[in-house]
């Protein structure tokens, strides 16, 4: 009797045991953060309850793609990764090939114990610009040339199919920097000097993320569907109000300019549902953005109540000290605690990562800023769906350079031009030319040059010279297509007066402009045009009717030629779509552009920007001489 006694409670513990091991596996199983029907608060919630601080600090790292591994992804839950300038999957890769080494990386990450997602990331600052055979709209500069929100908001719904074609849900754009002086060698990637222009061309960023709801949560990330990308508005803030242009130095500014100028870009952009703010390298009076707690979380987070999350830009936190490194573990508290949500560690990712977790065992860094830094990263990936749909397909890949983007760039184009001079008075207009003509000459350095009119940021992180780096139209090529066929079009890119006598040209036309740069390695304090530029302009245009086409990413030396030059238009950087210019030269669409910054005289005057009280340009802010389309050109 006895021994049978305790039989029953054994049998009853066993019972229980089991049964709460079956419905903890099946709360495993189901768990709220992976249930898209539950509200994102409640996901995130969910999910950061069952997170190691292992797992956190892994969430707040952004790799570079060369230096991960899907094993690294699993093992150290890393955030995201990206592609920096030129970083692709091999060379001349393709949409699958892309799709594929971003899935293997994804499939690391889902392999997690927590099977969190990684968010990719690219800079697609003119198109998806590091992909081979993508359509490469024009720069920046050149879109606020065409004063058209709308247009823009088109390419970024273009560059937004473009980037998901190759698997990627998430772009470093756009650029909403207020350029206040053209030495800076990101100028281009600036819509122009007024931040009421800047704030209007922000419309590009329902293009890339789709139109917020209706009464949506001011501040709050929206990415509207796997056609759209995260965006990210940047530099944060006055990158680009610097002294003398220099990139990434200080810019001196009181609060009231630095609230007028430089920051009502990022007003539109909360609004408009930005999923991602990336801090600039520059200082601000002195003090690095980078460590600027002020701005970055009691301004930016706490007033502007921005709910994304805030990125260093590449080893950003690495420039706090001078010089870079000084003292890493330094930068890495000041960093975070400034309110940088994801790091962009590109390259010492494990040295990170230790770091960060001393300064949180030791109390440095407390967990009330990890974990607001982990809930924003994951309201973004909550937002955008990426727990629903981690892995990329091969739906979207026919997206990539499609006819219908190269069509929309083209407009674009047509659209930037810039028409600064027309004939040598009123009454005697050289544009639009005649598209027949006995011999016309096409000469510079950038008529025939694809990779010099994209520019900058183009298959690689400093652009490219000539016409392999990828598929697209040169400017020769648009000329030569619009002419009337029994006109005899000659390419000589740099003549000399005796060869443009003796061949008796109708008119020319002359392309010349500035090598491709980006960044710092653009920085000028001359801004003069590339040579052989300006001597191809003197023999060309002393001798004959010529029309100059300046290719550049900002106002350049033109006075000392303005009396020899007959026409002169701004082309920018007008990207792959070359036709595009010869469209308005020839009369089949009308110049509309108007000046996105002012045209010095000379650099001494510089910086000179519209409203200042010793404005003396070359052509005003807003200036752009306009032609009508010639009757019956356009079906």
């Amino acid at each position: 009797m006895m021994s049978r006694i305790p039989i029953i409670p054994l049998a009853g513990i066993l019972l229980f045991f089991l049964c709460s091991r079956a419905a903890e596996a099946k709360g495993d199983q189901y768990a709220k953060y992976r249930d898209p029907k539950q509200p994102i608060p409640v996901r995130i919630s969910d999910l950061m309850k069952r997170m190691t601080l292992q797992e956190k600090i892994g969430q707040m790292v952004q790799l570079e793609r060369m230096n991960a591994t899907p094993a690294i992804m699993k093992e150290d839950s890393i955030g995201s990764l990206l592609s920096g300038g030129g970083s692709v999957p091999k060379p001349k890769a393709t949409a699958a090939e892309w799709i594929d080494m971003v899935n293997g990386f994804q499939n690391g990450s889902l392999s997690s114990r927590l099977g969190i997602p990684m968010i990719y990331g690219i800079d697609a600052v003119h198109g998806h610009n590091n992909v081979y055979q993508a359509t490469v709209f024009p720069h920046n500069v050149g879109l606020g040339a065409t004063r058209d929100p709308e247009l823009v908001k088109r390419i970024g719904a273009a560059t937004a199919l473009e980037v998901r074609a190759t698997g990627i849900p998430y772009v470093f754009a756009p650029c909403i920097a207020v350029c206040r002086d053209p030495r800076w060698g990101r100028c281009y990637e600036s819509y122009g000097e007024d931040p009421k222009l800047v704030q209007q061309m922000t419309e590009i960023i329902p293009g890339l993320q789709g139109d917020v709801p209706p009464n949506f949560r001011k501040g709050v990330p929206y990415v509207s569907g796997k056609r759209k990308v995260a965006a990210c508005a940047k530099h944060f803030v006055g990158d680009g109000g610097t002294v003398r242009g220099i990139n990434a130095d200080n810019t001196v500014i009181d609060g009231h300019g630095l609230l007028s100028i430089h920051m009502p870009g990022y007003y539109n952009s909360i609004i408009k549902g930005v999923s991602t703010i990336m801090v600039s390298y520059s200082s601000l009076n002195g003090k690095k953005m980078h460590a600027n707690k002020q701005l970055i979380t009691d301004f930016l987070k706490n007033t502007l109540k921005f709910r994304g999350f805030v990125i260093s830009d590449m080893q950003g936190i690495e420039w706090i000290t001078t010089p870079a490194i000084a003292n890493y573990t330094y930068s890495i508290e000041t960093g975070i605690g400034a309110g940088i949500d994801m790091i962009m560690a590109p390259y010492n990712h494990t040295e990170f990562i230790n770091i960060f977790t001393g300064l949180v065992k030791k109390n440095v860094i407390p967990m009330s800023r990890i974990d607001d830094a982990v809930s924003r990263i994951l309201r973004v990936k909550f937002t955008m769906g990426l727990f629903e749909s981690p892995l990329a397909d091969y739906s979207l890949v026919k997206e990539l350079g499609s006819k219908a983007h190269r069509d929309l760039a083209r407009e674009a184009v047509r659209k930037s031009l810039v028409l600064l001079k027309n004939g040598q008075n009123a009454d005697d207009p050289v544009l639009p030319l005649p598209k027949k003509a006995n011999k016309i000459l096409v000469a510079g350095s950038h008529a025939d040059n694809l990779g010099s009119q994209c520019g900058g940021w183009t298959i690689t992180w400093q652009g490219l010279t000539g016409n392999t780096l990828t598929a697209g139209t040169t400017i020769l090529s648009g000329i030569k297509a619009a002419v009337d066929p029994s006109t005899q079009v000659i390419f000589n890119e740099n003549p000399n007066e005796d060869y443009v006598v003796s061949n008796n040209f109708s008119y020319a036309i002359v392309v010349v402009g500035e090598k491709p740069y980006a960044e710092g390695y653009g920085d000028s304090l001359t801004l003069t045009i590339s040579d052989p530029g300006t001597a191809t302009m003197w023999s060309v245009c002393v001798r004959v009717k010529c029309v100059v086409v300046v290719v550049s990413g900002r106002p350049v030396m033109m006075q000392p030629y303005m009396t020899s030059i007959d026409a002169l238009v701004a082309a920018w950087l007008p990207g792959t779509e070359g036709q595009g210019v010869a469209d308005v030269l020839f009369g089949d669409y009308g110049f509309t552009g108007k000046l996105p910054r002012t045209w010095f005289k000379t650099v001494d005057q510089l910086p000179m920007n519209v409203g200042d009280p010793h404005y003396d340009p070359l052509f005003p802010f807003g200036f752009g001489l306009t032609t009508e389309p010639k009757k019956g050109s356009v079906a």
